[in-house]
């Protein structure tokens, strides 16, 4: 998939930030005929998956009772299970805002909620509460906002347990199994034959909801997206026979932990190799990490046979890293900039750094910097081959949001993600 991508100056691009079509404009009901529509182009592709579902209490749910749908985020296939599972409730969709650039008015019509990832949203907010109360419509979210890295689920927001109580609406939870392995983010799109199927669950009434404490409600939210997509194929014996199943896992296992060198891992084919140490690891079809070559075994640091394990480890190297005060990321990059759905726009280079205290992006010959504290998110939009431009770090705000690609950096997108995470932590404690 790609976007709208226009070459701009720096200049030219704020004299139409203020012009941010779509943003603030009401959700539309989502007809019928788009229902209709979404679920039967899906038809072709969820059959190549043999994709199955089962319901759990459901019978609860009136069909004409709103609801908030709370989906685990695996791949492009998400909306396409929903739409199908869900049929033909009336549904709105929170989607990301750069889902809506060069197609706002085809993404309004099925019923689109646009928003902002890990930025504080109370427009949307408000847009979800008058889908539910207004238009009857239930309501779809992605409550981790982005896709799995690793195959585990990334972190909830804390405010989630408030948003159930603001919003006095039965609960229900779509999780899906096999959508990651059939389609990893890391993998450069390529797909996997793997069969695709889906637990729908009703989770919560209004009642329930009422008279639970929101620490409660996020702890079982919080249980319910504790997964492992690495695990679920071992324990059921799903083999994946590709031959680049391990293309580019290096975006995921960006450290060797054999030698302790970063940037110099490379995924190919169903191999990951260290190119600073030359130890090498099989991706094996049961999804297991195997040592297949050792150099200097001696000096090894660890042993991994399951990548959210390994993953695991490099957070907790990052968090040394960033206690101990030696943590900074320091990048060239490419700069585009998103201020209305009409394109991303392509405004030049900069220097991006991230360090204990937060994000700094300068750049566009010195017209440019930008600060983004630590506390200012949780997480961090970032992705791989976003739009098939590049491996994508994005920070911003409510008005602009700054798509920086690294340059000639390695990869440093997970690593990026996983400090923004820890030191969002460290700073929590602080005050507390």
């Amino acid at each position: 998939m790609k976007t709208v991508v226009k070459d701009s100056t720096y200049e030219e691009v704020l004299s139409i930030q203020n012009n941010q079509r779509g943003k603030n404009l009401k959700p539309l009901y989502p007809s019928l005929f788009w229902r209709t529509l979404i679920k039967l182009i899906s038809i072709p592709e969820l059959k190549k998956t043999h994709f199955t579902y089962k319901t759990f209490g459901m019978e609860k749910l009136h069909k004409s009772e709103p609801c908030l749908i709370l989906m685990n985020h695996s791949c492009f296939l998400d909306l396409q299970i929903a739409e199908t599972v869900m049929y033909p409730r009336p549904m709105n969709i929170v989607c990301t805002s750069d889902g809506f650039v060069g197609k706002n008015n085809l993404m309004r019509k099925i019923g689109c909620i646009p928003t902002n990832k890990f930025v504080s949203d109370f427009v949307m907010v408000k847009n979800i509460k008058y889908a539910l109360e207004t238009l009857h419509s239930s309501v779809l979210m992605y409550p981790e906002a982005s896709y799995s890295f690793d195959g585990t689920a990334t972190p909830l927001p804390e405010s989630l347990g408030k948003c159930l109580k603001l919003l006095k609406v039965p609960v229900v939870m779509i999780k899906t199994y096999g959508a990651f392995a059939r389609n990893p983010l890391y993998n450069n799109l390529q797909i996997r034959n793997v069969d695709v199927s889906a637990d729908v669950k009703y989770l919560l009434s209004p009642s329930e909801i009422e008279e639970k404490s929101v620490e409660d409600l996020n702890k079982i939210l919080k249980e319910e997206f504790t997964f492992d997509n690495w695990k679920w194929q071992q324990e059921n014996d799903v083999e994946i026979t590709e031959s680049f199943r391990a293309d580019c896992l290096n975006r995921v296992l960006y450290k060797c932990c054999h030698c302790g060198c970063e940037g110099k891992m490379l995924g190919k084919g169903v191999d990951l190799t260290c190119n600073n140490c030359g130890t090498k690891w099989n991706l094996t079809e049961k999804g297991f990490i195997e040592k297949k070559h050792v150099v200097s075994a001696e000096k090894a640091l660890n042993n991994f046979n399951h990548i959210p394990d390994w993953y695991n480890w490099q957070r907790q190297e990052v968090q040394k890293e960033i206690k101990e005060e030696r943590y900074k990321i320091e990048t060239d990059v490419d700069i585009y900039m998103m201020v209305n759905t009409d394109a991303v726009y392509k405004v030049g280079t900069g220097v991006l750094s991230h360090t204990k205290d937060g994000f700094v992006l300068k750049g566009c010959d010195g017209k440019l910097k930008y600060e983004q504290k630590a506390k200012s998110s949780y997480s961090l939009y970032s992705d791989y081959y976003w739009y098939e431009i590049g491996d994508m770090i994005c920070i911003g705000d409510m008005k602009t949001l700054y798509y920086c690609f690294p340059k000639n950096a390695g990869d440093i997108v997970a690593k990026a993600r996983l400090a923004t995470e820890e030191i969002y932590k460290l700073a929590l404690e602080k005050d507390a």
